[in-house]
């Protein structure tokens, strides 16, 4: 039974460990802008109502929200010099 128990421990922990790595590619790199001074951005565009969702993908930041008329925007960021991609 202890043989079995180490066994699964140790096969949790090798397809976990992958997982566990990729988080360190998740982050913005240090010299990034604050979100809410990239935020405070999108708040201030034509016809801006609300944002929906805020996503961090392939090193940008890809802002949703919508437009006074309903419409859906989605723009991506680059994160250290908050401007548009």
């Amino acid at each position: 039974m202890p043989r079995l128990l180490l066994s699964a421990s140790v096969a949790i922990l090798l397809f976990a460990a992958p997982a566990l790595a990729a988080d360190d590619k998740l982050l913005p790199p240090p010299n990034a802008k604050k979100l809410s001074d990239i935020l405070a951005k999108v708040e201030q565009r034509d016809g801006f109502r609300y944002v929906k969702e805020v996503d961090w993908d392939d090193g940008a930041y890809t802002v949703t929200y919508y437009t006074a008329d309903k419409a859906k925007v989605e723009i991506t960021y680059d994160p250290v010099t908050a401007e548009p991609r």
